[in-house]
């Protein structure tokens, strides 16, 4: 599959995720004739331009959507960065109403920028910090942060080294942000009793986190890389060009074989995986064409809290996306009861709230998606 191929079937697969439709993608699609950076008819100008035309018509969240997609898999020309600079104003213009803050962190190494809902310097509430993975913007989560507030958290969406506003660079120590966001949160929410909802990439650096950090009490990813990913020679070349590339990026790595030896350092040792000792609620997709099936089984042998449930789809499992969705928060506020509650029998979360928190999306499949086991 060629570049340009790989771009236009992302979009089929996840732009209901991002809030547009298939029918809204199909009828988008067929006017992208390339990615040469500033031709009429590239993805990154024809996105922009409808994005554009819905930021005019005063709709500023389906506008920036439409940035995010223009700007994927990362910024690196400038149409991308304009789409990037346009993605995050009109978020901005729409998260106003609706009680998401924003909050821009200096770090040793640049910026990072984060949205956020339930910050109380008066009743510090438990943390949630959520973050996409490689590709997928803060913008993207953000949406999410009021229903989070609603059922008693903290929240923080925030993006990974390179990605979005996040101005670091990507590399093997990248985990430490996470208990940089927890420093500079104290305070404003209890950060003692911290939740992450790290997506693909981003799930890694929790995990890594989370050996080493006591007050991250619970992990809950789709799809993270562990150890097999980064070092598995015959996996690597399955691994789609798109991802290579922006990996590449976002490590400033100069060539294929540089990004290979720089990842290698990425791999979590079964000693650091033993060390987890929390909840972890992992997403497992069947025909995940980015993360080895052996990722499961690592953890599956090494972290005894760790739960997965598995769809039959892509990674992410975008076609599972309501589904997948409800398990997630069902997970985050089960390991909040779970640790309310001790080893004594833990009541469930209720349907409702998990439904208040993620609401829509995809119906299960006959007979709901398959859970693992020991799931």
């Amino acid at each position: 599959m060629n570049h340009l191929e790989e771009l236009k079937e992302f979009a089929r697969l996840h732009a209901q995720g991002q809030g547009i439709s298939g029918r809204q993608v199909a009828a988008v699609l067929p006017r992208i004739t390339n990615d040469e950076p500033g031709h009429p008819a590239s993805w990154a100008r024809v996105w922009t331009g409808e994005a554009d035309r819905l930021a005019r018509a005063g709709r500023p969240l389906d506008a920036c959507r439409r940035y995010a997609l223009a700007r994927f898999p990362h910024h690196g020309d400038h149409v991308r960065v304009r789409a990037q600079h346009n993605c995050v104003r009109t978020f901005d213009d729409w998260r106003r109403r609706r009680g998401v803050g924003r909050l821009v962190l200096d770090h040793p190494e640049g910026t990072v920028a984060c949205w956020t809902a339930g910050l109380d310097a008066r009743r510090p509430r438990p943390l949630v910090l959520v973050m996409g993975g490689i590709v997928s913007v803060k913008e993207q989560w953000a949406p999410l942060l009021p229903k989070l507030a609603r059922l008693g958290y903290a929240a923080v969406a925030a993006e990974m080294p390179g990605v979005g506003e996040n101005t670091l660079r990507y590399r093997a120590d990248s985990w430490r942000l996470l208990p940089f966001l927890l420093d500079r949160l104290a305070g404003r929410a209890n950060t003692a009793e911290t939740s992450v909802l790290g997506l693909s990439f981003s799930g890694h650096l929790a995990l890594r986190a989370a050996a080493d950090d006591p007050r991250i009490r619970s992990v809950h990813t789709v799809g993270a890389p562990v150890a097999g990913f980064f070092t598995d020679p015959l996996w690597w070349p399955r691994v789609p060009g798109i991802t290579v590339e922006t990996l590449r990026r976002l490590t400033g790595a100069g060539d294929r074989d540089e990004l290979r030896e720089r990842l290698r350092d990425f791999a979590l040792e079964p000693g650091t995986l033993a060390a987890v000792r929390i909840p972890v609620g992992y997403v497992v997709s069947a025909r995940d064409e980015i993360i080895p099936g052996t990722e499961r089984a690592l953890l599956g042998s090494l972290v005894p809290g760790a739960r997965f449930k598995e769809f039959d789809d892509v990674h992410g499992s975008p076609a599972h996306l309501g589904a997948m969705r409800r398990w997630l928060i069902g997970s985050l506020l089960r390991a909040r009861l779970t640790a309310r509650f001790g080893n004594a029998p833990a009541p469930g979360p209720s349907a409702g709230a998990v439904r208040a928190a993620a609401p829509g999306g995809a119906a299960e499949p006959p007979g709901g998606p398959r859970t693992a086991p020991g799931g």
